[in-house]
């Protein structure tokens, strides 16, 4: 059973950082990509940032230059490092694993998904 646990969410200013992490179980993380997908009020869920297996990123462009994803294969996990946040970055954050090694920001190749952790901020 797979299973993605996301933490360190939580409510901060405008221009400060968070580094949200996402644990992993029940897959074979290291042949995997992984992603940060998010959800605003009121919004649809949108791609935030992948990893594949092999290091390789891709980053929305509304995040690029702010955040980074990257992942620890012996820990299996996956970080999302967010620096400069703006208040249209609150949002819950999901940590999402896509069982075929090639990377996507189509949210419909994402089997699972976790349940999700709020970032919120206050400008």
């Amino acid at each position: 059973q797979v299973q993605l646990v996301e933490s360190g969410g939580g409510l901060v200013q405008a221009g400060a950082s968070l580094r949200l992490s996402c644990v992993a179980s029940g897959l074979t993380f290291s042949a995997n990509t992984m992603a940060w997908l998010r959800q605003a009020p009121g919004k649809g869920r949108e791609f935030v940032a992948a990893s594949s297996w092999s290091g390789e990123t891709h980053h929305a462009d509304s995040v690029k230059g702010r955040f980074t994803i990257s992942r620890d294969n012996t820990k299996n996990t996956v970080y999302l490092q967010m620096n400069s946040l703006k208040s249209q970055d609150t949002a819950v954050y999901y940590c999402a694993a896509k069982m075929t090694p090639r990377m996507s920001s189509d949210l419909r190749e994402y089997e699972y998904w976790g349940q999700g952790t709020q970032v919120t901020v206050s400008s």
